[in-house]
């Protein structure tokens, strides 16, 4: 599975962005997705992951602020991005997990990274 992420940008606080990750293959349905992030000089983080039946599991900075989803149909999850704050600043990445478990633990692929950009 081949994963691309798109949609970073700069925004001012308070506004909005969208980002999407295109994935490549057929089994995309089968994969949990997932949105980390990792700021300037931090650790990457969990943000968001949505599994193979559409069920939720956002890092509690985002919830309620963030919707992760998905379209089986066109391989794409998306991450809505409301609310955002200077803190929301970093490199965001998609990752794709095959497993049972959810939320997965391990990713398995991992897109390359948007960097969104949130001005105060």
């Amino acid at each position: 599975v081949q994963l691309q992420a798109s949609g970073g940008g700069l925004v001012q606080a308070g506004g909005s962005l969208t980002l999407s990750c295109a994935a490549s293959g057929r089994t995309f349905s089968s994969y949990a997705m997932g949105w980390f992030r990792q700021a300037p000089g931090k650790e990457r983080e969990f943000v968001a992951a949505i599994s193979r039946y559409s069920t939720r599991h956002y890092a509690d900075t985002v919830r309620g602020r963030f919707t992760i989803s998905r379209d089986n149909a066109k391989n794409t999850v998306s991450l809505q991005m409301d609310s955002l704050k200077p803190e929301d600043t970093a490199i965001y990445y998609c990752a794709a997990a095959m497993i049972s478990v959810f939320p997965p633990k391990d990713y398995d692929y991992w897109g390359q990274g948007t960097l969104v950009t949130v001005s105060s």
